[in-house]
């Protein structure tokens, strides 16, 4: 009698409710026998009430679990804050695990707070040109010629009153050049 092949889980995309990533992820990790990956994006963003850190999933509506598709498919579907697994027809395709341990690996190097969550700070350099968004200056198009980034504060070429001037402005305070994507 042949002996049945070992059963390994596989890493699977999986569908969540809206803004419940994190949610379906802490119920996911109850289950034993399932490995959950949710990378989150923290990022500081300029509002009424000030610089206020913000926390987004990577994949907006999804999360990465790792387990026995035939063993546990009915209790990662069925878990509260989940959907449903990502499908294609009929069939419910792995994500590699390759990509998935890439992306720890990237995650792991770039953060300081958790192995699921990284910090994202606006890039921005000399020369770029750059456009004021808040204050009385708003509306005013300037070349960036100086970034204090641990002060978060940035010096700006301005044309003002025919003549060219230098202002120091809050970072969060222009509107960041758009770069080409490669």
């Amino acid at each position: 009698m042949s002996e049945a092949p070992p059963i390994t889980p596989e890493w699977f995309c999986v569908r969540t409710q809206t803004k419940r990533e994190h949610i379906a992820a802490g119920h996911l990790r109850e289950l034993e026998g399932v490995e959950v990956f949710c990378p989150r994006l923290r990022y500081r963003k300029a509002t009424r009430r000030g610089k206020v850190w913000w926390i987004e999933p990577l994949f907006p509506g999804y999360l990465l679990a790792r387990f026995e598709l035939r063993e546990m498919e009915r209790a990662v579907t069925f878990c509260q804050g989940v959907r449903g697994l990502v499908r294609f027809g009929s069939e419910i395709p792995a994500v590699p695990s390759q990509f998935v341990e890439a992306l720890r690996r990237e995650i792991r190097e770039r953060s300081q707070d958790s192995e699921d969550m990284f910090s994202v700070l606006p890039v921005i350099q000399s020369g770029d040109e750059v456009e004021i968004a808040h204050g009385p200056l708003q509306g005013m198009r300037g070349t960036v010629i100086a970034v204090a980034p641990a002060v978060e504060r940035v010096k700006i070429l301005l044309d003002f009153l025919g003549q060219p001037q230098s202002v120091d402005i809050d970072l969060f305070s222009i509107l960041l050049p758009r770069r080409p994507t490669p």
